[in-house]
């Protein structure tokens, strides 16, 4: 028999807030956090602007001379795991730091010290490097931090699957628990990749919004006509996921159920989904035979939905595996408001979805004026709705053909 695991707290960084009463405000009433970029000049840049979680400051959650040798998506880690811990109410001690894991994932790492450290290296020489240099760009210190600041010594990993990574965090840390190898997990994702190399990049593949610069807040346009490329953004989510009985006993507040995951690879192009969105419609189909329920149940589905080309073949991998279904069940892309945080995406829209079922209002997706003729589903469009829904599915999917899904639940004995 499966080992039910449960949601017992959240935390959040995001452009549209640093803590989750202030993001879900925001994001249920249709707020848009993308903005002109004014941290560094964008002179040259094809895209201006970007989802940004300031104002952050890192001392208010670590001890300065800490901070210092954290890269920011490592900051933002483990601000999210501490409001996640606090809002479980739980305390790590000798008695349970065994059987408390991390499980906090990273799509790109610490791009901007790799930076800082190259232009030292450039115009000082090698001894000036920092000595941290290492241990703060690779992609597993959001883990590796937050384990030595929370005293979790239970299983520590950390998923790198692009896009997909912080919903295959939280699939990987409900697997860890289901088995019996640990009693609570910290799992999500971070990323704070809004760098000059980093847009230059992405438009170089042109994968990026270019046309609203100058009108930041309509930018982000998942599923609509005029939509030109995702907003790139930053943040983190992280979930505190426990074992039923083991939340029951100390009395924990449950927010909802985790009951199924799902991924798969689309074995097909580096950056490109497969045309007919076959790997997505395996990891939904995955994640609802784990979940052991039929299709019809799901009532909400908070898509990928960049604001891509790849909006049509997501609709159409959600038309394969719901019939019919997928007519009746809404669908919204929170990005829309948030702009695309990579690696920490499906953790932070895995929040959205609790947030739904609990408070029945299913988010928006804003700037929805003219749906695009391959995007006939029911995305919610620009205002929040109203809606009891008992089951959710969130998916991710990610450069190199990395698929996944997960369904929550809405916590019943």
């Amino acid at each position: 028999m499966k080992r039910r695991v449960v949601i017992t707290g959240m935390g959040v960084i995001s452009p549209l807030g640093n803590d989750v009463e202030t993001f879900w405000s925001n994001l249920k009433n249709g707020r848009s956090g993308i903005r002109k970029i004014e941290r560094f000049d964008t002179t040259g840049l094809a895209t201006t602007i970007a989802g940004l979680a300031d104002p952050f400051n890192p001392e208010d959650f670590i001890d300065k001379k800490e901070a210092r040798k954290m890269d920011r998506f490592v900051q933002y880690a483990v601000a999210a795991s501490q409001e996640a811990l606090k809002h479980a109410d739980l305390s790590i001690n000798e008695e349970n730091a065994t059987r408390i894991g991390v499980y906090i994932g990273s799509g790109i790492g610490g791009i901007g010290t790799l930076l800082d450290n190259y232009d030292v290296l450039q115009e000082k020489g090698p001894r000036r490097v920092s000595p941290f240099f290492v241990p703060m760009i690779i992609g597993d210190m959001a883990s590796g931090q937050v384990s030595i600041m929370l005293g979790a010594r239970g299983p520590n990993s950390s998923p790198i699957s692009a896009c997909a990574t912080g919903t295959n965090a939280i699939g990987d840390a409900f697997k860890i628990i289901e088995r019996g190898a640990a009693d609570v997990m910290v799992c999500g994702g971070s990323e704070a990749a809004v760098y000059p190399l980093t847009i230059a990049g992405f438009n170089s593949a042109k994968a990026m919004a270019t046309v609203f610069n100058d009108r930041p807040e309509i930018s982000s346009r998942p599923f609509d006509r005029d939509r030109d490329g995702f907003v790139l953004s930053e943040g983190a989510g992280v979930l505190v996921i426990e074992e039923l009985e083991h939340a029951k006993q100390r009395g924990a507040q449950i927010l909802a159920e985790i009951i199924g995951y799902g991924m798969s690879g689309d074995a097909y192009h580096i950056t490109a989904p497969s045309p007919e969105g076959d790997g997505a419609a395996r990891a939904m189909q995955h994640a609802l035979e784990d979940a052991e329920i039929a299709p019809e149940m799901i009532g909400y589905i908070n898509a990928h939905g960049t604001g891509t080309a790849a909006d049509v073949i997501e609709t159409q991998a959600i038309k394969a595996i719901y019939g019919d279904h997928a007519y009746k069940l809404a669908v919204s892309s929170t990005k829309s408001m948030t702009g695309h945080m990579l690696g920490a995406a499906g953790a932070v829209e895995a929040i959205a979805c609790v947030e739904a079922m609990r408070d029945g209002i299913l988010p928006p997706t804003i700037n929805l004026d003219n749906p695009d003729e391959g995007c006939d589903l029911d995305y919610v469009a620009n205002q929040a709705r109203p809606a009891s829904v008992d089951y959710c599915m969130s998916n991710s999917f990610g450069f190199g053909g990395h698929n996944a899904s997960i369904v929550l639940k809405k916590y019943t004995e």
